[in-house]
């Protein structure tokens, strides 16, 4: 993965967004990601964490850019300052900036990187038979809608 900050500026295949605040990349379609996207909008304590999803042109083109694809499970991304942070580490991260009950995802950076890494594959290879589906747009929560962003 490309650890140089805001290196997909730089990247033609990604078009112009505004990464002037945080943004959470992950699937639209995953039980467990809808719950998340419910999570940051609750206690997003800055309010300013914004939503796309992977299934987006410009979700698609983050994700390649970092070696990922929509369809791939290691597909959560989060990316605040020009740096992106993945899988159980970008969730931490975003419970770390959202504040309150979130600061509890802190606990996930306490698993040794590898075990952690191995674990969040287990889950995330098996989320639609474990969790199940959900539309991310579907949803009623304002507060979530809010945050969405169009994926241009």
């Amino acid at each position: 993965m490309k650890s140089v900050p805001y290196s997909y500026r730089d990247d033609p295949a990604i078009p112009a967004f505004d990464d002037t605040t945080p943004i959470a990349f992950m699937d639209g379609s995953c039980a467990l990601c809808v719950f998340g996207a419910r999570m940051i909008a609750r206690l997003d304590r800055h309010g300013d964490i914004r939503i796309c999803p992977v299934a987006t042109p410009l979700g698609q083109a983050v994700l390649q850019h970092y070696g990922l694809s929509a369809g791939d499970p290691e597909s959560w991304l989060y990316l605040e300052k020009g740096t992106v942070s993945r899988d159980f580490d970008a969730m931490a991260r975003v419970g770390i900036r959202s504040g309150g009950w979130g600061e509890a995802l802190r606990l996930l950076l306490i698993i040794p990187r590898p075990l952690r890494h191995w674990l969040y594959l287990r889950i995330a290879r098996n989320r639609y038979r474990l969790f199940g589906r959900a539309d991310i747009c579907a949803l009623p929560d304002a507060r979530l809608i809010a945050r969405l962003m169009d994926g241009q």
